[in-house]
């Protein structure tokens, strides 16, 4: 007779499994007020993704991108608050993470289709829009995972690409020429998945300060041609980088 294995752990009766805190440390009143603040910046991102979905489906597309760049000021906030109010945690990165997807990898590509909506066949729109989103989700994705670095983003970030798409819709009510404005927003897709460093914004607030009076006085003259010119100098920055590294490291 086979030897009677030994009697698997049971939870005993009415104990519940015990969860991680949502804030690691001391719990004081001041903390949680704190953590809370926290994650209502947040959660108010979330909240005005959904806004933006839903007044772009009611015609309202411009205003709809204005709220998403509200999406893209309360993610700046969440993050900076929690580092100065020391209340950063496992949760807290979670749900930014998933913040990001909701306000970013779905309602953007969201205002975008209903941006582009009648200018171009539904069959062309909507895979460009799609690809927004499951670009969006790997590079959220991939950058939960991978080891932090404190000068570059690897890929365009989630947020920098919702906003180069808000403030486009704002600048361009009308998408034309449509096939270069789906060649942009796919192009922001794809520039979100690639191994291009582009630096964080800590680096260049570190850029001499001519170079920041350039796209002011150009946006007094012009703002359409002075954002263009921006994002296109950003883009461009992490390729440029990216060879650069590469030659450093050949003659090493």
């Amino acid at each position: 007779m086979a030897p009677a294995s030994p009697p698997v752990p049971t939870m005993a009766h009415g104990a519940a499994s015990v969860s991680p805190p949502l804030l690691p440390g001391e719990r004081t009143l001041a903390r949680r007020l704190k953590f809370a603040a926290v994650n209502a910046c947040t959660i108010a991102s979330i909240l005005l993704g959904l806004g933006a979905v839903f007044l772009a489906a009611h015609g309202q597309v411009r205003f709809a991108a204005l709220v998403l760049l509200g999406c893209v000021a309360f993610d700046g906030a969440d993050g900076g608050l929690a580092r100065k109010f020391g209340v950063s945690s496992p949760f807290g990165a979670q749900m930014d993470s998933l913040a990001d997807m909701c306000s970013f990898g779905l309602a953007t590509p969201l205002v975008v289709y209903f941006w582009m909506q009648g200018e171009a066949p539904l069959m062309v729109i909507a895979p460009v829009c799609a690809l927004v989103t499951v670009c969006g989700a790997i590079r959220l994705a991939r950058f939960n995972v991978s080891p932090k670095d404190g000068r570059y983003f690897c890929g365009v970030p989630t947020t920098m690409a919702a906003a180069i798409m808000a403030v486009t819709v704002v600048l361009i009510p009308e998408p034309r020429p449509v096939a270069v404005m789906l060649g942009i927003v796919a192009g922001l897709a794809v520039l979100m998945v690639s191994g291009f460093p582009y630096a964080k914004l800590a680096r260049l607030l570190r850029l001499p300060p001519w170079l920041w009076v350039l796209p002011v006085v150009g946006a007094f003259i012009d703002v359409s041609g002075a954002f263009v010119a921006l994002v296109a100098a950003y883009l461009l920055s992490g390729p440029l980088l990216w060879l650069w590294q590469r030659g450093q490291t050949a003659e090493a």
